[in-house]
């Protein structure tokens, strides 16, 4: 008697990803980021915090011209994280295209990643005054780096990544 045949793979028959496909799935994060950033804009002063729950979370309005947490690179430092952040869209939409169809989660965890970089790239390009800031929490005696919707989608979207990789890792282990 013969072993029944394995169904077909997980995604199997999906069309493979395409770069049309990345860009309409981290179009939601890069239109609440550049929403949200107006509005701060506009309803904000800067470094002037407004409450909302409390001093656990307050709305601050500040400029980043520095890089991730505030990471110095010198003078030539919104360029060098220009070209830091277009390598880094290059390697996510090759991995992206890489995805196979039945990794959603990985997918959607690379789109986030891109729509959070464009965000914040685009503030880079468009000013020298640096990438709008406006969320604050913390305590009294301490705050964390004051951020926005592109770096909360960054950083969920890379612990995502990172997850379903080691999953992946994990399920198929590379041939020795």
């Amino acid at each position: 008697m013969s072993a029944p045949a394995a169904g077909p793979a997980p995604g199997a028959g999906r069309p493979p990803r395409t770069l049309g496909g990345l860009a309409l799935m981290a179009l939601p994060v890069l239109l609440a980021d550049v929403v949200a950033k107006r509005l701060a804009v506009a309803h904000l002063q800067p470094l002037q915090p407004r409450a909302v729950v409390g001093n656990a979370v307050r709305l601050t309005l500040s400029y980043n011209t520095q890089g991730v947490m505030g990471l110095s690179a010198g003078p030539y430092g919104r360029w060098l994280w220009v070209a830091v952040a277009v390598a880094a869209l290059v390697i996510l939409a090759r991995l992206f295209r890489a995805t196979p169809p039945g990794e959603r989660l990985r997918a959607v965890a690379i789109a986030a990643i891109v729509g959070g970089a464009l965000g914040n790239l685009a503030d880079r390009l468009a000013s020298a005054g640096g990438v709008v800031d406006f969320i604050d929490v913390g305590t009294a005696g301490w705050r964390f780096w004051t951020f926005n919707v592109a770096d909360m989608a960054i950083d969920v979207g890379a612990v995502l990544l990172a997850w379903t990789l080691w999953r992946s890792a994990k399920r198929d282990p590379a041939p020795s």
